[in-house]
């Protein structure tokens, strides 16, 4: 079977390879087989081939943080799936045509969940979900800045924003970017820019602004706190600048403004299995009702791994790249 192989360390398109492997055997006890019918390439990814993210131990291994699809074979003492369940994967080897792991690691997801949403249903809804109600307490009419707002996570925070009655701020870095984030529900978007604080407050005036999400890191986390009002938290889960977050005493000491990560692994591991059934069930019902969306940009075999690695490395895209076993 095909099974995508990260072999070093560097551009993203430069460092796996698609390679054949022995078929898997029959199930063990409490072990399940899964037929991945779609994965997302998730930024985090990215930075994993780039060794800017924590990843595999050593190399070669296989990587793929997102991927779902349909239970095959079931072992003994398996009662929580059966065969022809859909299922999502917490694995981190899922780019490959098929996956075999304890039952614990597979969610159901309801089987009207189209294939390109499952796909990338693991990791960004439920980080915007949680990182709007872990952090600060939130009111209908409250305002949220965040920053990358056209990425996956940023949609969905729009969207969750929306469907709570929270006004939210949008930050982006290229003007053609406003219209779209509007459309989906986007009360405020903005180009960033050094005097983003400023900027928001001629347009909100006092308004209070309790929660600033950044998925970049270095001097972007202090704009986005240069916007927040005395008290406020900033909530950094993104490594894309590359850089150290950045805070200045004014923003920690004067105006009290904290600084928090979030880490969806980190809360997995924390978490029940019966919460995380549940908040994935959750998650998928957003989906189907219409409530959350991303679009897709375009879709790869696994033999084209270079080209999809290439797609996904692009500065300005506008959906998420698929693989398809």
């Amino acid at each position: 079977m095909k099974v995508i192989q990260l072999q070093r360390y560097g551009s993203p398109e430069t460092t796996c390879a698609c390679i054949e492997i022995d078929d898997l055997k029959n199930p063990a006890a409490g072990e399940v087989h899964v037929r991945i019918m779609a994965s997302a390439i998730n930024p985090a990814d990215l930075l994993i081939f780039e060794d800017r993210y924590p990843g595999p131990d050593k190399l070669p291994a296989f990587v793929g943080i997102e991927g779902a699809g349909e239970v095959v074979a079931v072992g003994e003492g398996v009662e929580e799936l059966k065969v022809g369940d859909h299922v999502m994967s917490l694995g981190r080897a899922n780019w490959a045509e098929m996956v075999c792991g304890p039952v614990e690691q597979f969610i159901p997801i309801p089987s009207e969940l189209p294939w390109q949403d499952a796909a990338q249903i693991k990791a960004n809804p439920p980080s915007a979900e949680l990182m709007l109600s872990q952090y600060e307490s939130l009111n209908a009419g409250d305002w949220v800045i965040q920053n990358a707002a056209n990425s996956a996570v940023g949609r969905h925070v729009i969207s969750f924003c929306k469907a709570r009655g929270l006004k939210s701020i949008n930050v982006v870095r290229r003007l053609e970017l406003i219209p779209e984030l509007e459309k989906l529900g986007a009360d405020m978007v903005l180009v960033d820019s050094d005097d983003l604080g400023d900027r928001v407050r001629r347009e909100i005036g006092d308004a209070v602004v309790k929660l600033a999400i950044d998925a970049l890191g270095g001097s972007a986390t202090s704009r986005l706190a240069d916007s927040l009002s005395d008290g406020g938290t900033v909530v950094n889960y993104g490594f894309l600048a590359g850089e150290p977050c950045q805070l200045t005493p004014t923003h920690t000491i004067v105006k009290g403004i904290t600084l928090k990560g979030f880490w969806l692994v980190g809360y997995m591991r924390s978490t029940p299995r019966n919460r995380i059934v549940d908040m994935y069930q959750k998650m998928s019902q957003a989906f189907i009702r219409g409530e959350i969306s991303v679009p897709v940009e375009a879709e790869y075999k696994l033999t084209e791994i270079e080209k999809a690695l290439a797609h996904a490395n692009r500065p300005q895209r506008n959906g998420k790249i698929l693989l398809l076993p």
